[in-house]
């Protein structure tokens, strides 16, 4: 079976209806047992306090920021290519899920360097290139809402996360590509000098699964609730011609 089958509405309809209850569920017990066992059932450290708790909403929403925007990128050039809606529709249902993913990565990012650095805000390379990414976000939204014509809405929302892409990358890899700026590396590594200690590793671990979860299943729900709508606009249309 070849998956350019689910483009077709009513097959992806009837897949994301199986899988949308089962996502919802894991991504609740996930973020549940992840965010209580984080929270409750793990030391303060012994550099940053309590404050290092805030790694179990601050690095699973940073993470699915940037790779929410990369998923819009490649149902863009599928719709580019190949011209599938559901592509189209996938890449704007998720749009609004990123962009409360990037708000919360700036907030709690915020709220952990107040204490850590004095300041709630610098124009650190990784904050900055985020803070346009968040941008992007609104800017795409928005183009969404302005343009009635859905097909020329779909190409120059594609057109603007190809080039938004570009901010993607930089968030990710801001602190490589420079050294100045307060930013640490990433707390997610290979390297076991730089990777977070275990007692901290496992629950966020079980909270980023249940993040990955959480945006899966909205984006299967909000991704049929825009077939739906899709679906009701053409009807109203036939309506008035009849």
């Amino acid at each position: 079976m070849s998956l350019w089958e689910y483009a077709n509405p009513v097959k992806f309809m009837a897949l994301s209806g199986r899988v949308l209850p089962w996502t919802a569920a894991l991504s609740a017990i996930c973020l549940v047992v992840g965010l209580i066992w984080g929270f409750f059932f793990t030391p303060d450290d012994f550099r940053q306090g309590s404050t290092v708790k805030i790694i179990y909403l601050h690095v699973p929403s940073a993470l699915m920021a940037i790779n929410v925007w990369f998923m819009m990128l490649v149902t863009s050039l599928i719709w580019i290519i190949r011209r599938h809606h559901i592509s189209a529709l996938a890449a704007k249902a998720a749009a609004p899920i990123g962009v409360v993913m990037t708000l919360i990565a700036l907030i709690t990012g915020a709220i952990w360097g107040q204490p850590m650095w004095g300041t709630w805000w610098v124009w650190d390379p990784r904050l900055t290139s985020f803070l346009i990414l968040f941008l992007f976000y609104l800017g795409y939204i928005a183009l969404w809402a302005a343009i009635e014509d859905n097909d020329t809405a779909a190409d120059l929302t594609s057109i603007l996360c190809l080039v938004g892409s570009v901010f993607a990358i930089l968030s990710r890899y801001a602190v490589n590509f420079w050294n100045q700026g307060l930013h640490q590396g990433a707390s997610l590594s290979l390297d076991k000098e730089k990777n977070v200690a275990d007692v901290f590793y496992q629950p966020l671990l079980v909270c980023i699964a249940g993040f990955v979860l959480l945006f899966v299943a909205l984006m299967l729900l909000r991704t049929r609730t825009e077939i739906r709508a899709r679906r009701t606009k053409a009807l109203l249309a036939r309506e008035r011609m009849a």
